[in-house]
Formats: C-alpha cells, structure tokens, sequence
C-alpha cells in the first residue's frame, strides 16, 4: 500500500544543523519570583549601607570642631603616635630611592654651571689681560696727536711688526707703513716720548727704520738750556742699555747732568725735523788728553718695546690710511 507523499514544508538553511539529541526539547528559564533568602540578603546590605552613612555622618559632626576640645582627638593622637613612626621610617627608606632622579638633575645642572662660570672667568681673564694693552695703544696713539700739534707736522701711524737680527750688527725695525702710505727714505720717526729714528729704506707696504741707537746713526741735537749743538752717536744697546754719545762743536763745553737734548734739525727737514725730544744727559767725561768733554744721552724712547709710531710726512700727504695732521686732527 503506498503511503501518502509528505507534503513540502519550509526549506531549513544550508547552513544550520539539526540540535543535538541532548539539547532536544530545552527551554530557558524565566526568572522567577524572589525566594525569602535572596529578599533577607538584600535588606541585610540596605542595612549596613545605612548604618555606614549613619556613621560618617556622626563622625563628620563630632569632628565639626578640630583641634583639643574634639571628641576625636584622643583617638587622632593615638593613630598619630601608632602610625607616624611608621611613615617616618618608611619615608627614611625610600627617600634616597626617590631623591636618586633629582640627584642625576642636580648633577647635570651644577656641571653646566661649572662651565658656565669656567668659560666667564676665562673671558674675563683675556679682558683684563688685554685691557692694560688697549689703555697703552690708546695712551700712544694720543701722545702722537699730541707730538704733531706740538711740532706742527703731519704724521703717519705705523706699528712696528718685526726688528732687524742682532746679527745684522744693526739696530733697525720693520714698520707696517710703506710706499702707499706716503712713507719716503729719510723721513723722521717718532713716537709719544721722543725720536725713534730714520726711515732707511721702503717698500710698497712695509719700510724700515734705523734706530737712533745704532752705532751707524748720527744725530745733530741741541742743548735746551744753553741752545748749543753737537753730534750724538748710538752704542748699539736696546732698553735700558741703550744709550748715546754726545760731543757738542765746541769741545770746550759740556752739557749738565740731566739737560734735555734735542734734534737740531736738517736742510728740509730730512732725515731729522728739528724739536723732537732725544733724551738726558746723565753723565759727563772729560778727555784731558784731548782737551775735549763727552756727554752720555739716556734716550726718552723705550727702544725695546717699540709698537706706534709715527713718521713726518709733508702735509696733504696722499696714504693708504688716516694721517694725524699737523693740528693733531685726522686728515
């Protein structure tokens, strides 16, 4: 006998299986009503949530005024006196645990500030050093505006760069001044204490001067106090052995100890202007023998620490750089 055919039903997914046979028939429970053990538990929680704010409450009104007339304050010195001991000797312990970052800080600031005060104290040591220097350049340039005011000529600043060998036999320096700066081959040179001597020879930037002390230099000079004239010769010394001769014309005559000497001056003013200071007697000789007298000349000029100098040029003199004129201006 055939059996009817089942008729078709709604299609399951691909996708989903039939539940296994143990989980066949299962439904959720639904949350029920409370059992009398759930309700106790909850109202036995209510109940100390209450007593708890009950109790801050009655702490915060007793505590309401703080100091010895509190409630509280046994009680506060008695957790000060159990506790504190302790927090100190805790504090005591982790204190070089928690300072060893600001020990690394610190260290690294103190070292920046080491140098900081090493780089100033350095500075301030090359200024002072340089200070006297400058006070002495400015002190030399001043007595060479003086120097041309006084003798009414121009001038042209050098520095000396370099002094000739002793082994030249010759007592010369290298000035920065040459051919461009209007500088000539016998032309004075002087600085702020007197003459330095003559300029020998020249370049186009550089020229060089013979000392006034060489024992080739000759000089016409005069006395200030009796106005006579004589000849003085270098000794070739430098500083303060540096010294000259001097033999006036008239043999018969002497200078005294600690007259002034002066340059008596050439035809045109070359190779010496007349009126720059030269130095002092210090010492006078008589020659029997010769019926004549010589005079030592201490020069004014430091020749062993020569720097500025100027040398006499003729006014409207065209330079490579300013010229002191012959009021003491810059030209």
């Amino acid at each position: 006998m055939r059996l009817p055919r089942r008729l078709p039903g709604p299609q399951r997914p691909s996708g989903l299986q039939r539940p296994h046979g143990l989980l066949r028939g299962y439904r959720p429970l639904r949350p029920g009503p409370d059992s009398s053990d759930q309700r106790a538990e909850r109202s036995r929680l209510r109940s100390r949530m209450v007593a708890l704010v009950l109790a801050c409450l009655t702490l915060m009104t007793l505590d309401h005024h703080p100091g010895a007339g509190s409630p509280l304050e046994p009680a506060r010195a008695a957790m000060g006196s159990v506790f504190g001991p302790v927090e100190s000797g805790t504090a005591s312990v982790v204190r070089p645990v928690t300072a060893l970052g600001g020990w690394f800080t610190s260290k690294r600031d103190l070292q920046r500030d080491v140098v900081a005060l090493q780089s100033e104290n350095s500075r301030l040591k090359a200024q002072q050093a340089t200070q006297q220097y400058q006070r002495n350049q400015l002190a030399e340039y001043q007595g060479l505006t003086s120097a041309a005011d006084t003798l009414g000529q121009a001038l042209v600043p050098a520095h000396v760069v370099a002094y000739g060998p002793a082994q030249s036999f010759s007592r010369t320096v290298t000035i920065d001044a040459g051919s461009q700066a209007g500088v000539e081959p016998d032309q004075t040179v002087l600085n702020d204490d007197g003459l330095v001597g003559r300029v020998l020879r020249v370049t186009r930037t550089t020229a060089t001067v013979l000392l006034i002390v060489d024992t080739e230099s000759v000089v016409g000079g005069r006395v200030g106090a009796s106005m006579k004239v004589g000849f003085l010769q270098g000794r070739g010394g430098l500083g303060d052995h540096g010294s000259l001769d001097l033999q006036l014309a008239d043999q018969t005559q002497a200078p005294a100890k600690g007259d002034t000497i002066l340059t008596w001056g050439s035809k045109g003013g070359a190779p010496y202007v007349s009126g720059v200071p030269i130095g002092r007697v210090t010492a006078v000789y008589a020659s029997l023998r010769e019926s004549s007298q010589r005079a030592v000349i201490s020069p004014y000029v430091d020749f062993g620490a020569l720097d500025l100098v100027g040398v006499v040029v003729p006014t409207g003199t065209t330079s490579d750089r300013a010229v002191i004129g012959a009021d003491g201006g810059l030209q």
